[in-house]
């Protein structure tokens, strides 16, 4: 089978895939550490560049997040943001994770709480908003190809010898095409033998989950490179990465259900479907720099407890160090018929302007 098809199973086949199949995922007793999980600062950041596009919007607005994860990002974005939306949406459409997202966020005052509002698929109706993405577009599946002799071919997945494989076939279709399109946009095409992945269903993800937006801001964060660094004639290997038990791995045939499997973002693709879907790129910088933007470092000076305030300072340091989150993540800001555009993207996005990369 194509190798997007066993990502796709993989990770979402009903009752037996990663995200579905009700074990743990997240925090130290998972596979991973998101930022949310980290603590409050990053959720302040996000808070902090939320509560403009709220004070524009009214009462009446609505927050859209999808995959919501551990639920602990809308704990505490809710928690500390002046303009509250209305309505919070939760778009999670494992049962388990509900149940954990619900157990989360059971912490929250009755005020916020009645605010929370689960769904299976976006909204149907449009609303005036935001819309907050947080490590979802690299778990999209993606098609794995390599650049044979005689042209491009596209990896499947085999059974050998009573184990999985890799078998490569001439590439065809949506895969090719969108090949192709990379490759017309590098200043060096890859030679033989060289090894990546392009994310065929970007541009139908990105029209459905952004389509209920009719007036609002989108924000995503996810760790991707601009296209002529993601392929960069140096990463022969491509970006698929496996997590297990906090232990990254890169044989994503390896325990198929019971590891996470994901590919970095080709964020020039992320910002090309945007404008196909009538979306305006606002901004982009490094993780780093929107939480730097935004100011959230200067509230440590301001804790007396010294205990409270280095264990702060270390949650600080993993969300902006070059070598824990800061620069591997990205985050960028889309935004669509927005009139105060300024108040919603200032020193988070000015600091360290990236858009330049795409």
């Amino acid at each position: 089978m194509p190798f997007q098809r066993y990502m796709a199973m993989a990770l979402y086949e009903p009752g037996l895939g990663y995200y579905v199949n009700g074990l743990h995922k997240f925090g130290a007793a998972g596979d991973f550490v998101t930022a949310p999980e980290h603590g409050r600062l990053f959720a302040l950041a996000l808070a902090r560049q939320l509560d403009p596009l709220g004070a524009e919007l009214g009462a009446d607005w609505t927050l859209l997040e999808l995959g919501p994860g551990s639920g602990a990002l809308a704990r505490d974005v809710l928690s500390q943001m002046h303009n509250p939306p209305a309505k919070y949406l939760l778009l999670e459409p494992s049962a388990p994770l509900r149940e954990v997202q619900r157990e989360t966020l059971s912490a929250l005052p009755d005020d916020l709480r009645s605010r929370l509002e689960w769904i299976v698929e976006p909204p149907e109706a449009g609303f005036d908003g935001a819309l907050i993405a947080n490590e979802v577009a690299d778990a999209l599946p993606v098609a794995r190809f390599r650049v044979g002799e005689t042209g491009i071919e596209a990896a499947r997945v085999t059974n050998k010898a009573e184990r999985l494989a890799w078998h490569y076939a001439p590439a065809q279709g949506r895969v090719l095409k969108a090949v192709e399109h990379v490759f017309a946009d590098l200043s060096e095409r890859p030679g033989v033998g060289y090894t990546s992945e392009v994310c065929v269903d970007l541009p139908e993800w990105m029209a459905t989950v952004t389509a209920p937006l009719k007036r609002g801001l989108a924000l995503l964060i996810d760790y991707g490179y601009p296209r002529r660094e993601y392929y960069h004639p140096d990463r022969t290997e491509g970006t698929l990465v496996c997590h297990y038990r906090h232990r990254a791995h890169f044989d994503p045939l390896a325990w198929p259900g019971l590891n996470d499997i994901s590919a970095f973002v080709d964020f020039t693709a992320v910002a090309e479907t945007a404008q196909q879907c009538g979306l305006e790129i606002e901004g982009f910088t490094s993780q780093a720099g929107f939480v730097v933007g935004s100011g959230v470092g200067d509230t440590l000076e301001q804790i007396a407890d010294e205990s409270e305030r280095l264990r702060l300072s270390g949650e600080f340091k993993r969300l902006v160090l070059p070598g824990e989150m800061g620069e591997k993540f990205k985050v960028m800001a889309l935004v669509r018929e927005i009139v105060e555009k300024p108040a919603l993207s200032p020193a988070a996005f000015a600091l360290s302007d990236q858009m330049g990369r795409l």
